[in-house]
């Protein structure tokens, strides 16, 4: 049992009162304070982790076509290069970006408009991350991709020319 007890007074004082004893038992306080604890505890929630659904295609016969199929390489930097069509002779030449609203947002609005304007098609993406750039800018160009609404991406292994290229931007 929890309990508090005052001081005796010092002996040799004028008036020699007969005083009572005050006793306090904190026995209901201590099992107040414990089920205070109990009960936060148990109703406090915890940040939950947050997924990204991804699908990934188990692979099809049919090729990209060019005209469609806008590539997107992942530099270091928290930098971008990204070209439409295919590298050797693209319909929208390699150029650096960044992760911003200005920068590949723009983009993939712009381009997708443009695609659809001429192919009455979605536009499709291809994310191709490299060995220098880090799994935070996956993850901005998938938000990116998924703000923008376009429907059709992959991520698939960056190539050599690829690499090359990212060389010369200076971005590998």
């Amino acid at each position: 049992m929890a309990e508090l007890n005052p001081s005796t007074p010092k002996a040799g004082g004028a008036h020699k009162r007969k005083k009572m004893n005050l006793r306090v038992d904190l026995t209901a306080m201590v099992d107040l304070a414990f089920l205070l604890i109990t009960f936060f505890i148990m109703t406090t929630t915890l940040a939950k982790p947050k997924a990204m659904d991804l699908a990934m295609p188990v692979g099809s016969g049919d090729p990209v076509p060019a005209s469609r199929s806008l590539t997107v390489c992942l530099g270091k930097n928290n930098q971008l290069m990204y070209y439409l069509g295919e590298l050797k002779s693209p319909l929208i030449a390699p150029t650096v970006t960044g992760f911003n609203q200005r920068g590949i947002r723009k983009v993939l609005l712009e381009t997708g408009k443009s695609v659809y304007d001429k192919t009455g098609k979605g536009m499709i993406v291809l994310v191709k991350p490299s060995d220098h750039s880090v799994y935070n800018n996956l993850v901005n160009v998938l938000d990116e991709l998924t703000i923008t609404n376009v429907s059709t991406y992959a991520i698939v292994d960056i190539d050599p020319h690829d690499t090359d290229m990212l060389k010369q931007k200076g971005i590998y």
